[in-house]
């Protein structure tokens, strides 16, 4: 089976909320092409799907940015996730390395990936795809998001 890695388009908006809703962010359809546009609307942004045979079984959202301290262009991972019932197939790997190369070709000097405190089996994967620890992430919220 091959994984084909590229660019969400309109049609992919429900296997895209179910994949964020599976993240532990509920959405519904409509709510998912919404975002799909925002992130499209952003030239520096881009969501990225990984298809098995013309089903959607993972995602990844990138962001790229000027990072003052680095004095260069970095490129942070927003979203990643793969089918529970796909997990272990190489799947996130290459989402990861799809973001990589995409990175690389827009300038980004380096490439991060937030991820949350619990989600101890996502840090051993990037560890094991040559991500090392980086920064405490430290998040206070200023609305309902």
């Amino acid at each position: 089976m091959t994984i084909l890695v590229r660019v969400a388009k309109a049609g992919d908006a429900p296997d895209i909320a179910s994949l964020i809703t599976l993240l532990g962010y509920p959405c519904l359809p409509d709510e998912a092409l919404a975002r799909m546009d925002a992130v499209a609307a952003e030239p520096d942004q881009a969501l990225l799907v990984a298809d098995r045979d013309g089903h959607l079984c993972g995602l990844l959202c990138l962001d790229l940015m000027y990072y003052l301290p680095l004095g260069a262009r970095t490129c942070r991972i927003t979203a990643l996730v793969v089918a529970t019932s796909h997990q272990g197939e190489g799947i996130g790997r290459a989402l990861l390395q799809a973001a990589e190369s995409w990175a690389r070709q827009a300038g980004s000097a380096r490439i991060e990936v937030t991820s949350a405190a619990h989600r101890e089996q996502a840090h051993g994967f990037y560890r094991a795809c040559g991500y090392s620890d980086g920064s405490m992430r430290f998040v206070k919220r200023l609305g309902d998001a």
